[in-house]
């Protein structure tokens, strides 16, 4: 220790993670070389010592500088590292940003998809769940300077992506109000530390970016401590030597009101109050300076969704109304989505959802499916097609399947000699229903219906020549 500790202090300090690993590497071999002058069998037990003499000096200089107020990389302790946030770097993706604090990169890429596209979780003692929102966390070797077989997640992984789920979900909108399916991945490409909490910021980001209305934004961070005896310092946004050679890494997650995640990993007996206050206070500084970065590259949710993401919108129906819009055999609803090009899926409940490759094809076969299962409301004012005529009246359909009888003395104000003299078959028609009877026969009218619709359009004209009026007397005064 007396030998190598001041030059190991120095090359602990050398400024970026890799030239310090080579300083403290080149370092290390100049010592074996000046204490091992012949290497032989017998010596082997005594590099297994020296191997261990080297790691505890190593963990006893860098928990030196922390306590002397002094960081591996040059920071004080509650400063943050240098961060870039951009969104929209994938051009094809429905939502994609980039998070990047010092050395750690986590590029995010989300997906929206419809309700087939739920991740479907068993139950051993309950019934099965679906999952409306995943994310998942990659962690490959490259991302710190390893080359190793990849052969699925581990433990990392799984953590890692469960804290950044958990942390974002409270402020993801109601299914109701966004009925997608939302997954988000997250890819380190580099790594030194709080590589979690870069994914929760990144996601925060990229959920923006494809327009997912959160209600409010989320940041994360990692606090990191050195307690010796009565003695503690904590330290905002803990590097990888930190975290290695500290005593705790506190993962804190939150929005501007409060904390959504925590994770907390200790190496020694527990900490106090004083403690535990202290390192969410300094957290909450750190996340709101944080956020600030976040909300500079992109303020709020996009209120449009990308070009190339499905459009899913959803309405209930009457649940007695569910086997007429399927069909027999399904064939009405296949109908509709052919035509349509697009997916409905039809709930017990009464709920259906469509979806879409365009705005326009969702929203022809949501009005296909509310034509086809709408209850026809007494006072409203539909247009139909005629469908037959009688002597005493016209049959005209207003919703598909539903058709009612306008009688020859609604079809005008005026006497009506022939039926046919106002309509024919086929004919659209402005009609208003009047009444339903106890034997659900709808009974129409014409007459009130154009009666209704000419004070309306005369409304209107008034209103509009009052504001011309209007405009033109504010253009005289100025």
């Amino acid at each position: 220790r007396e030998r190598y500790y001041e030059a190991l202090r120095e090359a602990k300090q050398t400024p970026g993670k890799q030239a310090r690993a080579e300083a403290v590497n080149a370092l290390k071999d100049r010592a074996i070389a000046e204490l091992f002058t012949e290497v032989s069998p017998q010596m082997l037990g005594e590099v297994e010592k020296f191997e261990r003499a080297w790691a505890e000096l190593e963990r006893r200089v860098v928990r030196d500088l922390i306590l002397e107020g002094k960081r591996p990389d040059g920071r004080g302790l509650t400063d943050l590292r240098e961060i870039v946030c951009k969104v929209d770097v994938l051009p094809r993706v429905h939502g994609s940003a980039l998070f990047q604090r010092g050395e750690t990169q986590a590029l995010i890429t989300v997906t929206l998809g419809t309700t087939k596209d739920e991740q479907k979780v068993d139950g051993l003692m309950e019934e099965d769940i679906f999952k409306k929102f995943m994310l998942d966390y990659y962690f490959p070797p490259f991302s710190v300077g390893e080359c190793r077989p990849s052969r699925g997640p581990g433990r990392r992984e799984i953590g890692h992506g469960a804290l950044a789920e958990r942390s974002l979900k409270a402020v993801l909108p109601d299914p109701e109000q966004f009925p997608y399916t939302i997954r988000v991945i997250s890819d380190i490409l580099e790594s030194n530390g709080s590589s979690s909490m870069a994914t929760v910021c990144g996601a925060t980001m990229g959920l923006m970016a494809a327009g997912v209305p959160i209600t409010s934004p989320v940041a994360g961070v990692s606090i990191g401590l050195v307690k010796e005896e009565d003695r503690w310092v904590l330290m905002t946004d803990i590097i990888g030597d930190e975290d290695h050679y500290g005593d705790m890494d506190f993962k804190v997650a939150g929005t501007p009101n409060g904390v959504t995640g925590i994770q907390l990993d200790l190496k020694i007996r527990g900490i106090d109050h004083e403690i535990i206050r202290a390192t969410l206070e300094q957290a909450r500084q750190a996340r709101m300076e944080i956020l600030r970065k976040m909300l500079a590259a992109i303020p709020r949710p996009r209120t449009e969704l990308s070009e190339f993401a499905p459009r899913v919108v959803r309405t209930k129906i009457d649940p007695d109304k569910i086997g007429l819009l399927i069909g027999p055999g399904g064939k009405t609803v296949r109908q509709i989505q052919e035509a349509t090009d697009t997916l409905i899926e039809i709930q017990d409940d009464g709920t259906v959802t469509i979806a879409g490759g365009s705005e326009e094809a969702t929203q022809e076969a949501l009005r296909q499916v509310q034509g086809l299962t709408a209850t026809v409301e007494v006072g409203k004012i539909y247009e139909g097609r005629v469908t037959s005529i009688k002597d005493f009246g016209a049959f005209i359909e207003i919703l598909p399947g539903r058709d009612g009888l306008c009688h020859i003395s609604e079809l005008a104000d005026g006497y009506v000699t022939n039926v046919s003299d106002v309509c024919k078959v086929g004919d659209k028609v402005q009609v208003k229903v009047i009444a339903i009877d106890d034997q659900d026969r709808i009974k129409l009218s014409r007459r009130i219906a154009m009666r209704e619709l000419a004070a309306q359009q005369k409304k209107q004209q008034q209103q509009q020549s009052s504001s011309s009026a209007g405009k033109e007397e504010r253009g005289r005064r100025s």
